[in-house]
């Protein structure tokens, strides 16, 4: 039997990239080296047809490459010569208008633009039954291949170290605002047990620009942005009741904007960590015992990847989420109605986000003990269904089905 030639081209060197496109190939080549050859391009060479005869197969993060026009000529170039594209998305194309990137996308269309690649591709993989239902609407042939995770992978084995207050956390990126806003008063009401907590901000970065624009003229300047202009010290002033949840001089410290090593206040309440490589930011896991998980109830959310539940799980934490979208696929809840269920996490009502988030988090200070057990009951959960390893072997057999 002859190997299977794919083409990857990933969206990026990091991030999505890494989840969608490279390691999940990688690990393709690597446990089925018979029937696999992988070439992963980050500049394939649109215009040179005998470059494309070369595969099976080639997959795609939403475009070839930047050039979407150009992108979806090549793609039905590519569906007549018989070879198959797979198109994959893990976002939906349409940023809500609360998302920084809304802006960018509406003025270059750029969302009609992904939507017409998802039209002519062959087919399409993304994360969740939910995400492919949408799909489904522009093109039929979708496949949910999930996000998942290499167990053995370094920042996925770090040690929790043990502590005698219970450590909640955060963890992502700078789009989460609205969400994070869900809160509510959830931190003013935790005052009177934060010596019995801690909690983790982790991703802090103050890098960024900001463009200003001149009313008269209407000229804009780009400047770098200023730390207490950025999402992050939102996000700050949400979890610490407005950075009262501290002591003077920890403050101090935090309003520096410096990430120094050599400075430690291991018995505050709040701990600011900053942003880490893709390759090392799950190491931060080790640093709690329960993930936080709020979004907001909109369609970008709705279908977005569980991959918080499938980290959060694998690191054996227990999770508090919002039962919506991504965390309805695997999470059941394990207090409902004021009684003990078999669940596997704590979930949020979109009803009830200012009082729960609160009662949810103070059941765990109560019963700290639940913590443990909801990590080992979500491990069991994703332990092998979201395995990288078992992935792939979906993976490998989906696309022998698809060249028959």
């Amino acid at each position: 039997m002859e190997k299977i030639h794919v083409l990857v081209l990933p969206s990026d060197r990091t991030g999505v990239g890494k989840f969608r496109s490279v390691e999940p190939h990688i690990f393709l080549q690597n446990l089925y080296p018979e029937e696999f050859h992988v070439d992963i391009d980050y500049d394939p060479k649109m215009d040179d047809m005998n470059y494309w005869k070369k595969y099976q197969i080639v997959h795609f993060h939403r475009t070839l490459n930047p050039d979407y026009e150009k992108s979806n000529a090549v793609i039905q170039k590519l569906n007549s010569a018989g070879i198959v594209t797979i198109l994959d998305i893990d976002d939906y194309w349409l940023p809500t208008r609360d998302h920084p990137a809304h802006q960018l996308v509406v003025q270059n269309s750029l969302f009609e633009k992904i939507k017409n690649n998802i039209r002519v591709a062959k087919y399409v993989t993304t994360t969740t039954s939910l995400f492919a239902e949408e799909i489904s609407k522009i093109n039929k042939n979708v496949f949910v291949i999930p996000n998942s995770i290499n167990p053995d992978e370094n920042q996925f084995k770090e040690t929790t170290q043990k502590s005698d207050k219970l450590r909640f956390g955060w963890l992502g990126g700078s789009s989460h605002l609205h969400d994070l806003e869900l809160f509510g008063s959830t931190f003013e009401r935790l005052k009177p047990y934060q010596d019995k907590i801690q909690l983790y901000l982790c991703g802090f970065d103050t890098r960024g620009s900001m463009t200003e624009i001149n009313a008269q003229t209407g000229e804009q300047k780009s400047r770098p942005i200023k730390p207490l202009e950025t999402v992050w010290y939102k996000y700050e002033q949400i979890v610490t009741a407005n950075h009262s949840m501290m002591s003077p001089e920890y403050k101090e410290f935090l309003m520096r904007f410096k990430e120094d090593n050599s400075v430690s206040f291991p018995d505050e309440y709040y701990h600011r960590v900053w942003t880490r490589p893709v390759t090392s930011y799950a190491k931060n896991y080790s640093k709690f015992d329960v993930s936080l998980a709020p979004i907001k109830n909109h369609i970008f959310n709705k279908v977005k990847s569980q991959l918080k539940v499938i980290e959060a799980g694998f690191y054996k934490k227990a999770l508090i989420a919002s039962d919506f979208g991504p965390y309805t696929v695997d999470l059941k809840s394990a207090y409902s109605n004021k009684k003990f269920t078999d669940g596997n996490a704590l979930l949020v009502n979109e009803h009830r986000n200012y009082n729960d988030w609160y009662k949810n988090i103070k059941l765990l200070i109560d019963n700290p003990n639940m913590a443990y057990d909801l990590g080992q009951k979500l491990y069991e959960t994703v332990k092998d269904t979201y395995d990288l390893r078992v992935v792939t072997k979906n993976r490998a057999e989906l696309y022998k089905s698809l060249l028959k």
